[in-house]
């Protein structure tokens, strides 16, 4: 919203600089004396170059777009400004409020079927704010390939449309029809925006100005010599006039980051001494609703206590006044609570813009490093730039070729792959049965074990007698037979 101001006054430059690299012409040359109708043009202008941006870069993609896509996130930041200019302000004790969502709900009412978008937005989780509602119909609008249809829907009805915009507003006058013809072009695009994990509350839109710059640039490589050197040089010119217009703004921006922070500390200081106020007014409710309890247990009023009386009836008055206050301190006390909230989410939102300022500023200052570097060199650059060109037309030669022996060996290795993949089958069909008919006899085998005395092979049960050998001290194992062999030797021996 702060951007905006900024994007106003210096947009004209911008676009008329721009729309002569991209071939998109302005259509009338504003009035220097009425700025609105400069902001309108400006708006128009640049809804323009986005649609047109968006559109090509689209086709050539070939592809569903998604919510990542930075020339469609700029196609919304434009049309959200677009939508803002000139919203009536709704005076609230929170502070000011603009918001573009009461004006797209006028939809639901004229054309019945944009009632399911509504539905949707309301149903949305996580949407909090009407400006975040605002976002979500757009793209939900843009996936239905329905947005120009609503737009011209509400734009035919400035009676309704008046009770949200000032009279000379976008939406209000001609180039608010301009710009709902140019979305019809959006309908050969194919967008799939999930919304769910999106913070559409929050976002700052701040129109990326080094977008078209660029496309400016790559369309001006058609020209050559002193048509080169020109654009350069008007391009480093404009990139000088931005830096000084951004650099005011964000000198404006930190002032009014200040006179916010110190806002916040004044409500600090308002918030504590009213609830310093409220924790006197509950000790006063308290020491009364005592007193008042000690006057209630006394049944009998004797002569003597008439001023006693008096004074209970006193205090009773005493005790609704104070109740009175404290219930308009408990709400005053919990505006500002919500007023420092949104202060607090306010200054946020202005420390983000300001970022980001920033940061196109030290963008614009290494692009504007950048075409004074070509505008010194460019006639050194040709040379270099057609020598550059044989270079990399011999090493995408040379690529090529290496493509196709790789190409070769490709296929080569697939096939010695498969060759080997059938191989294995037939190993597996030729040898598989006898691989696992000797595995089962190495395992048979390790299951039986050895006499010691025959050296025979036998099974666990035949080897269960033990005897001392004479070739050994200790019992070995023996089978049945030489068990009973040895016995019979152990026995007619002498002992």
């Amino acid at each position: 919203m702060l951007y905006q101001d900024v994007c106003c006054s210096n947009l004209f430059l911008f676009l008329s600089y721009v729309s002569c690299l991209l071939c998109v012409p302005l259509s009338v040359t504003p009035d220097p004396k009425d700025p609105i109708a400069i902001e309108r043009l400006n708006l128009m202008n640049m809804a323009k170059l986005s649609i047109k941006g968006l559109i090509e870069s689209a086709l050539n993609l070939g592809r569903t777009l998604d919510s990542d896509y930075a020339p469609l996130q700029q196609f919304f930041v434009v049309m959200e400004h677009c939508l803002k200019h000139g919203l009536k302000t709704k005076k609230t004790f929170l502070g000011q409020n603009k918001s573009f969502w009461g004006a797209l709900e006028l939809v639901e009412k004229l054309t019945p079927e944009a009632g399911e978008i509504t539905a949707s937005v309301k149903d949305l989780p996580g949407l909090k704010t009407p400006l975040g509602r605002g976002r979500a119909w757009l793209r939900l609008a843009l996936m239905q390939k329905k947005l120009s249809d609503y737009m011209k829907t509400i734009i035919n009805r400035k009676d309704l449309l008046s009770e949200f915009y000032e009279a000379n507003a976008l939406m209000m006058e001609e180039e608010g029809a301009v710009i709902a013809g140019l979305l019809v072009g959006l309908n050969v695009i194919d967008a799939n925006l999930c919304m769910k994990g999106e913070d559409l509350d929050s976002q700052v839109g701040v129109i990326d100005f080094s977008m078209y710059l660029k496309d400016g640039g790559h369309s001006s490589k058609t020209v050559e010599g002193d048509g080169q050197i020109t654009a350069i040089l008007d391009q480093k010119n404009y990139v000088e006039e931005l830096n000084r217009h951004l650099s005011a703004s964000v000198n404006n921006l930190q002032a009014k980051v200040d006179t916010m922070e110190k806002s916040n500390t004044k409500l600090t200081e308002e918030l504590a001494v009213a609830n310093n106020r409220i924790i006197t007014l509950q000790e006063d409710v308290e020491r009364v609703k005592e007193e008042s309890s000690y006057q209630s247990s006394r049944k009998v009023v004797h002569p003597s206590n008439i001023f006693r009386n008096i004074s209970y009836v006193g205090f009773s008055l005493l005790h609704q006044d104070v109740e009175k206050e404290l219930e308009v301190q408990i709400g005053m006390k919990q505006e500002m609570e919500l007023s420092m909230k949104m202060l607090e989410t306010d200054m946020c939102e202005k420390q983000d813009a300001l970022v980001e300022l920033r940061q196109q500023l030290d963008d614009l200052r290494t692009l504007n490093l950048q075409l004074a570097q070509k505008s010194q060199s460019s006639e050194v650059s040709a040379k270099q730039k057609s020598e550059v060109i044989s270079r990399l037309e011999e090493k995408t030669n040379q690529m090529a070729g290496t493509i196709k022996q790789l190409e070769i060996r490709s296929r080569q290795a697939e096939r010695e792959r498969d060759q080997a993949g059938e191989d294995h089958k037939l190993f597996k069909q030729e040898f598989g049965d006898k691989i696992d008919s000797l595995q089962l006899e190495v395992e048979r085998l390790r299951k039986h074990r050895r006499c010691a005395n025959c050296r025979g092979v036998f099974c666990e049960r035949c080897l269960t007698n033990e005897l001392p050998l004479p070739s050994s001290i200790n019992p070995e194992h023996v089978c049945d037979a030489c068990y009973s062999q040895l016995l019979q030797q152990y026995a007619s021996s002498p002992s």
